[in-house]
Order: C-alpha cells, then structure tokens, then sequence
C-alpha cells in the first residue's frame, strides 16, 4: 500500500499498460489522474478502464501540449510517462510524428517538470527495441546500443532526456525497457503495438496465424500484471533514480513454437507461414531476449505470470470483449 493517497499521473492512461496500471494503483488506494490523447492508431481506450472510470480522472489532452501538462503535473508525485507512439513502421513512415511525440514532447515534460514540480518521481516506459540486433543473448543493460528503426532512435533520445534531468538538474526519474508486452487491453485490432494483438483478433475471426520468415525468431514476453509491478517498484525505490532497467522473462519460445501454444490453448486455430514483407525485414532484429538480472537485485523483481497462463487469460478476454477492440465481420 506504500502508493496509497499518493497523487500519481499517468500518460498515456488510457491505453493498454497505463489502464492495467491505473487499476492497480486504484486499488491500492492512490489519487490517479489519466492523460491521454485518445487518437485513434495510438491504442487509447475508454473500455480499458470501464471498470474504475468513477475512481480516476481523465483528462484528454496530449503531452505534446505543454500548457496542459503544465496544469495537471503541477501537483503530482508520481508521473508514469508511458504515452508514446510504439509501432516501428509507422516510425519509418511518418519520422517526424514520431519525433514529436517520442522526443520533443519528453523533453517538454521534463521541462514542466523541472519548472513547476522538481519533488516528483517519474518512471518512463522505454522499450528493448533501442538495442537493435543483439551482438549477445541474453541482452544486459551493457549491451551496445544500435536502433534500427527511427522508432528506437526517438525512444532513446526519451530514455536519457530523462536520465539527463536526473543527473544534471536531480529530478528523481528511471526507466524500464520493456520487451514484449502483453495482455488485457493491448491493441488488437492491428500490429501497430505487438504482433500478438493481431494473432489472437485472428484466431477470434477464425484466420490463421501468419509467421514472417521461418518463424524461429526467438522472443521473450511479459504479462502486463507484471510490468505493472516493475513500474510500482521503480516508482517506489530511490535506489532506482537515475538507473536504466531490462524487463524480460526466463520463458524463451520462438514465434512458430508461439503460435503452436496458442493454438493449443484455443482448439482449431491455425497458422501459416510467410515470406517477410521487406518493409518489415528491413527492421527486424533476428533473435531477442533480455537479462534482468539487474532489476531482479536491485528491486526484487521477476515474471510471475507463465506464458500459458497469460495467453490463456489474454484470449478469454478479448473473447468476451472483442466488440470494444475491433468490429467483428459476420
């Protein structure tokens, strides 16, 4: 309960890991206001919080807009920066959106911060894409840093705006790099936030799976119930300030190993493989897998949810709630 009566920010709050998180924190009795822009390729979604919409508030505005973040930072301890654009080819085709929104706009924030509330904390969610093709596996915090889409690039420059403003100007902030994130009210209705979305509005519809390449990619995954416990450690650690930390699993499974489980969990799906589109071949990063090794010491972190169980829940979910995620054709 150390979150309870705490006033906590959550960017991007309405969409898959700040709703899951907002819940959690809701739960533990904290003071959660929700910003988010709610553009419709971005994954933001009034059901993702159906349940708790009468115990937070919500104001719709984008961190791009520096003199709404300057009311609703101004007296909060908590800021989890999760808004961002996540799809990597969209990063490709359209750079400068992604710009805006991955870098210029986090630097806006801590700026805001700086200015009106130097007391608060600040967790920003990065991601393991900024490594690029690993040159090792399992990947540590150590490992050399090559983005291979635009995407990556402007997440980075996000990542160290922040450890900057930690270091130089003794804002109290950390970031996690996630991996594959997954679970109850991730975007399904295309690839823009995680394959795995559009897998399973596949499987619900009745289309077979479809594996890029050979389908021997090595992933790890991660349920959102966990990600949201590392956010709430680093949130509540000092020792995390200023510190970078891998998220990642001990659970490694190739992508037609993948689909198999799945299909093994929801009888009668299928799945086929095909050629790699070369748009996405141009920015794929072969195998990946991460060490946590350091947040697991420092902070006491590790998965909980099996893979199998995290799917099994996952599809149950979008079974029962599809039509809030995606039209199905009849």
């Amino acid at each position: 309960m150390f979150y309870l009566n705490k006033k906590i920010l959550i960017t991007g709050g309405l969409g898959f890991i700040g709703s899951n998180l907002a819940r959690s924190l809701v739960n533990q009795g904290a003071k959660v206001t929700l910003i988010d822009s709610l553009i419709p390729q971005y994954g933001g979604n009034n059901f993702n919080i159906d349940d708790i919409k009468n115990e937070v508030v919500i104001n719709i505005s984008d961190v791009r807009d520096t003199y709404a973040m300057e009311y609703l930072i101004k007296d909060q301890e908590y800021v989890f920066n999760l808004a961002g654009q996540t799809s990597h080819l969209d990063s490709m085709t359209d750079p400068k959106t992604d710009l805006d929104i991955n870098a210029a706009a986090q630097l806006s924030l801590l700026e805001v911060c700086r200015a009106k509330n130097p007391q608060t904390k600040i967790i920003f969610a990065s991601t393991r894409q900024l490594y690029g093709k690993p040159d090792y596996l399992p990947v540590d915090e150590k490992h050399p840093i090559r983005p291979v889409d635009v995407n990556g690039i402007n997440k980075l420059a996000g990542e160290w705006y922040h450890l900057l403003y930690n270091n130089v100007y003794g804002l109290r902030t950390c970031a996690l790099r996630l991996t594959n994130t997954y679970g109850n009210g991730m975007r399904v209705k295309d690839a823009r936030q995680t394959f795995l979305g559009i897998w399973i509005r596949r499987m619900i519809e009745g289309d077979p799976i479809e594996i890029f390449g050979d389908g021997l990619q090595k992933r790890d995954f991660n349920h959102v119930d966990d990600c949201v416990e590392a956010l709430l450690l680093a949130g509540q650690s000092e020792t995390a300030n200023g510190k970078v930390y891998n998220l990642g699993s001990q659970e490694v499974i190739d992508l037609k190993s993948l689909a198999q489980l799945m299909i093994g969990i929801s009888p009668g799906a299928q799945y086929k493989m095909i050629p790699f589109p070369p748009e996405r071949k141009a920015i794929d990063i072969g195998d990946y897998y991460s060490d946590f090794s350091l947040i697991r010491h420092e902070l006491g972190w590790q998965p909980k949810t099996s893979l199998k169980n995290g799917l099994e829940k996952t599809l149950q979910y979008y079974k029962e709630h599809h039509r809030h995620y995606w039209d199905i054709q009849s």
